[in-house]
């Protein structure tokens, strides 16, 4: 009995040691009208990102961040994941930043953007000057955020938990 506990052990490990690895989404967005739209802007735009159009929405809502924003920050950052280097789709830290995967960037930017010091608590306008000095910069990313959705609650539907 002891080696069959040994082995379990072994085999389920593994999926919980590494905070890098990919993301297992804990809700469902089938019926989600969000992610249909996503997938159509980035296809719309010959994006690589409409693959990652779940990712997108479950860091948003994950991290309580209007669910256009990531989307359209890698628009600007990168033509949507066209051009880019090290998995950073956003241009984070000028893009000395790396990621295992373009699915944990997702998922890094998000958090930082809701809960670091640097972001947390600031209205968008503030988030995006801060995360762009450009003065056009906030202008620019809103623009694609009223491509996706005229507002944050446009197209809103609660997802369905596992």
């Amino acid at each position: 009995m002891r080696d069959f506990l040994l082995v379990a052990g072994l085999i389920v490990l593994p999926a919980s040691v590494s905070s890098s690895q990919e993301f297992t989404p804990r809700v469902m967005y089938p019926d989600d009208p969000r992610l249909q739209r996503l997938v159509d802007f980035f296809e719309k735009r010959d994006s690589p990102l409409s693959h990652h159009a779940v990712d997108f929405l479950i860091a948003a809502d994950e991290n309580a961040l209007d669910w256009r924003l990531l989307p359209s920050i890698s628009m600007v950052e990168s033509s949507g994941g066209k051009d880019y280097r090290n998995n950073n789709v956003f241009g984070w830290d000028s893009c000395n930043e790396g990621f295992t995967s373009v699915r944990e960037g997702i998922h890094f930017v998000a958090g930082q953007l809701a809960n670091s010091r640097r972001y947390r608590n600031k209205s968008l306008d503030a988030k995006l000057r801060t995360y762009n000095p450009d003065p056009d910069y906030p202008n620019r990313v809103k623009a694609f955020m009223r491509t996706l959705a005229p507002t944050e609650e446009a197209l809103l539907v609660p997802p369905t938990l596992n």
